[in-house]
């Protein structure tokens, strides 16, 4: 469903702009669970501290924004769960959204016409402070800066799990943020990285990045460490069967409410595995001191520098149809598209 109104109660609003200043914006908001419709909203005047962006593309989260989009955060996660610059509260409506790369349009002149990353929904226009704002790296294109809060999530995950040169690795979970995962791993030096997933075609974006695939059941075993992304217990049993003894499995899926099966019978304990959690919420603590939220972000925006990684953002879908389109990107096995302004 793909409606337009004013949060403002004062019926449509003129969508015109007026000597260069963007009265309205378009934004999309979650309304109920499976249903989603652009909304008009009426932009405030820029005070001294703030900045205006028209982006140029932004990019969908199958994993925690599909458990957003289905009412799926558990109400004692909705304090933590809230995104940096949402809109609304959970459940619904809720504007949600955190890859959004753009041009300033307005705002402190030493950055108007700069390409920006930001934590900010999906949205044609938008603003800010500017200080929310990261500079794009004139190496990354704005399509590939979309994947920054992914390999923000990535970079974070080998920081818990302190991965090292020479490490066997394989990530469960060949979806984006899987992808950067063992990317990321596969450019440490002696690294042996595999990467595995349900669907065969995966193979083919994992040859592109340089990367060996498995399907299951033929996963290398006796990793050290092994980072589960594919959010099924199947897939966590498959990262517990491959890790070696007092091996590391790191827990980067979100299950939202749904229950999970683990199975710690078996060898688990007598092969004294560990399981850990990584969730990009917080720097992970062996870099906390020294690393803050933007100086991460401003490190995972400079690792996206490599053109083979065009390969995760091959596809677009126009922003005026993403509310028709979304049930389609949600069930769908292909990676997510971009989405297009």
């Amino acid at each position: 469903m793909s409606t337009e109104h004013s949060t403002s109660g004062e019926g449509p609003l003129d969508t015109r702009r007026s000597r260069g200043q963007i009265i309205v914006a378009r934004a999309l908001w979650y309304v109920k669970p499976g249903a989603a419709e652009l909304r008009n909203e009426r932009l405030s005047p820029l005070t001294p501290s703030d900045a205006r962006v028209a982006t140029e593309f932004s990019a969908i989260s199958r994993g925690t924004e599909r458990l957003v989009a289905r009412g799926e955060v558990p109400e004692s996660e909705w304090p933590r769960m809230r995104a940096p610059l949402q809109a609304g509260d959970f459940p619904f409506p809720v504007k949600y959204g955190y890859s959004a790369a753009g041009v300033v349009t307005a705002g402190p002149h030493e950055i108007v016409g700069r390409r920006v990353f930001a934590l900010h929904p999906h949205q044609d226009h938008f603003q800010t402070a500017a200080s929310n704002l990261v500079p794009i790296p004139d190496a990354v294109p704005s399509r590939r800066a979309t994947l920054a809060a992914n390999m923000e999530t990535a970079l974070n995950a080998h920081w818990d799990a302190a991965t090292a040169p020479g490490d066997r690795i394989l990530v469960v979970g060949a979806g984006i943020v899987g992808l950067l995962v063992a990317y990321l791993a596969h450019r440490i030096a002696g690294t042996d990285v595999t990467i595995t997933d349900i669907d065969p075609t995966r193979a083919e974006t994992a040859k592109a990045l340089g990367l060996k695939f498995a399907a299951p059941g033929h996963c290398p075993e006796d990793c050290r460490l092994v980072f589960h992304t594919s959010a099924s217990s199947d897939g966590l049993a498959t990262a517990i069967a491959s890790a070696a003894f007092e091996g590391t499995i790191i827990e980067m899926s979100w299950y939202g409410s749904r229950p999970v099966t683990v199975e710690l019978g078996g060898a688990f304990h007598s092969r004294r595995l560990k399981l850990v959690s990584s969730q990009v919420g917080h720097v992970a603590p062996s870099h906390r001191a020294q690393v803050t939220l933007r100086a991460r972000l401003e490190r995972a925006l400079a690792l996206l520098d490599d053109p083979a990684l065009d390969c995760l953002v091959a596809e677009t879908v126009p922003f005026a149809d993403l509310p028709v389109v979304l049930p389609q990107i949600w069930s769908s096995a292909t990676l997510p598209p971009v989405i297009a302004y």
